[in-house]
């Protein structure tokens, strides 16, 4: 019987940590050879850590990035790997480097380069031309990276035409809501398709907008999911192949044979690499591979921000981040966050109140910060104010007071917690979700100023739920239920509420996902039933807000399309589709 015992480590990479990678690669490659590992796999540009952008511009960047992969090259003694990195010849390649007990055998390069959403890759990357097969321990390997697998006339189809068996697919493929789900469904499909073995690796961590997930997951021939790993933790998974498997099923399965047949006749793309041709020994099977289940939609949600945040903050060299109280649900879903990804202890809020902060809203910021474990700084902002105002009352005289004097509020409050920032060295987590940012119902230079913005793609609506899923998760209250439950104010003027500046939530979320998500146009969203008026008056406010959007921080990708670099909109613009 034919076997590969494959391990796949979903490692937490960071980039340009050229050094620090090397050590994980290595350290973790130890680790799949004492467990009896054959080869242990490793994500797309591991070595770089992704996406690495404009550092692949700097020549000695590159270089430096060769001599790692030298030197995981030299540490790979008694085990097979394939690791991404950067490879260099005439251009530079987006690349798999295929090593085993001590040397290079060969280098996979990419050859299919994502440029659309978050992706640039034709910006730095020359495309490869060839697939390869490796037979290590009579097993037929194909390699592949990332968006190579989504194609189904792509490298993973020409491999196994070649005889590849395996198909080992790394990645760094970014989280957004439920896309394990599609991932599953495709990667079912290519394993099916191909009667090959598929094992896809990727990347666990955050990498400044970005959320890797992991989830590594292998389908047999047939398309069955016979392993899947842990989601936002990094892991070595251990399976136990069996390819002998593959060859009994391609007996009974004809449909490939008069494709094979093409192939041999046709132009042979794929370089083959014989590393072993002799079975690797009999050996005790492993119990079981690993199986983990998925995490439920809320809890996928809560550790994606919960990641990206602590990654942000810890790989930026914080210590420290500091939260904007307010008693309203954005700040407190923030700070129960912010307290996950960094501990209580790392963790400081603020409070600023003015005359209309509701007795409410203090009381609930405290007892907020009661639940956590987390100390509270207050500063009452009236002397600022009153100081300011009178400071502009010869500028604005014979002027009624309006949206100005509600901003001044905010903007007095950004600059107290930028102060306070700067003294200690405290990275400021900003608290607008993504409605607020999409319509510019937020200040700029007021509670838009910081350092890193966590939900800024998470709708009001998923704010509320995750909100109750942190008291629920927790099996206590942790935000204070007035908080989930009253109507939401910024308490800027009297008797201010969200809905006398935005339709309701629960109508908004839906018509700006269609818009900014979907680019739906107004007649389009007429008939799926929006609101004429509700539609026409939520395009105005996301096309007039694009100027504030790229003045603030960056947050984490949790939906299909962000606001930002997935979502790239002309500030001077004078298209309007209503």
């Amino acid at each position: 019987m034919r076997s590969l015992r494959l391990a796949m480590a979903q490692i937490n990479c960071t980039v340009g940590d050229l050094e620090g990678n090397t050590e994980k690669v290595v350290s973790y490659m130890e680790k799949a050879r004492a467990e009896g590992a054959d080869i242990v796999s490793f994500p797309e540009l591991a070595v770089t850590g992704y996406p690495p952008e404009d550092l692949l511009l700097k020549p000695g960047f590159i270089d430096d990035n060769l001599k790692c992969i030298a030197e995981i090259t030299a540490a790979s003694k008694g085990i097979a790997a394939v690791v991404g990195f950067v490879d260099k010849s005439d251009d530079i390649y987006n690349a798999a480097a295929f090593i085993h007990d001590g040397s290079l055998v060969g280098v996979y390069r990419k050859m299919y380069l994502p440029n659309y959403g978050v992706f640039d890759e034709y910006r730095y990357f020359q495309a490869g031309t060839k697939s390869q097969v490796y037979v290590l321990g009579g097993v037929n390997i194909g390699v592949s990276i990332c968006e190579d697998i989504w194609y189904p006339d792509g490298p993973a189809r020409v491999e196994s035409l070649a005889g590849a068996e395996v198909i080992i697919n790394i990645n760094a493929s970014p989280y957004h809501k439920g896309k394990w789900k599609f991932r599953k469904h495709l990667l079912t499909t290519r394993a099916a398709d191909n009667v090959a073995i598929v094992a896809y690796n990727n990347m666990v961590g955050g990498q400044d907008e970005l959320v890797f997930d992991g989830h590594g997951m292998v389908f047999d021939e047939k398309g069955k999911l016979i392993a899947q790993g842990r989601q936002f933790e990094e892991d070595l998974m251990l399976v136990d192949l069996d390819v002998e498997s593959v060859f009994h099923a391609r007996l009974h399965d004809p449909r490939s044979r008069r494709e094979r047949l093409a192939y041999n006749k046709g132009d042979k793309s794929v370089e083959r690499f014989v590393v072993s041709e002799w079975p690797f020994a009999d050996r005790k099977m492993l119990d079981a591979p690993p199986m983990q289940e998925p995490l439920s939609p809320a809890e996928e949600v809560f550790q994606a921000l919960v990641t990206g945040t602590r990654d942000y903050v810890r790989k930026n060299g914080f210590t420290k981040a500091v939260v904007s109280l307010s008693g309203g649900i954005d700040s407190s879903i923030v700070a129960a966050i912010a307290v996950e990804a960094l501990g209580a202890d790392s963790v400081v809020g603020t409070f600023f109140p003015f005359v209309y902060t509701s007795e409410a809203s203090a009381e609930d910021t405290h007892a907020l910060a009661r639940n956590l474990g987390i100390p509270v700084i207050e500063i009452p902002i009236a002397p600022a104010y009153e100081t300011l105002t009178g400071m502009l009352a010869p500028a604005f005289e014979g002027t009624k007071p309006d949206v100005t004097e509600e901003n001044l509020q905010a903007r007095i409050r950004g600059n107290l917690l930028m102060a306070i920032s700067n003294k200690f060295g405290w990275i400021v987590l900003t608290t607008g979700n993504k409605s607020e940012m999409s319509t510019g119902y937020a200040t700029l230079y007021g509670d838009m100023a910081g350092g890193f913005a966590v939900i800024k793609d998470v709708p009001k609506t998923l704010v509320y739920e995750l909100s109750r899923h942190v008291n629920g998760r927790a099996g206590r209250v942790i935000i204070p239920e007035r908080v989930i439950t009253r109507e939401p104010s910024a308490e800027l003027a009297p008797d201010q509420k969200d809905s006398d500046s935005l339709p309701p939530y629960d109508r908004l979320d839906p018509i700006l996902r269609a818009y900014v998500e979907d680019d739906k146009g107004y007649e389009e969203m007429v008939a799926m039933g929006f609101d004429p008026d509700a539609v026409k008056r939520v395009i105005g406010l996301v096309d007039r807000s694009e100027y504030k959007r790229r003045q603030s921080p960056p947050g984490l990708k949790i939906t299909p399309r962000a606001l930002g670099r997935d979502r790239r909109m002309p500030i001077t613009n004078r298209y309007r589709s209503v």
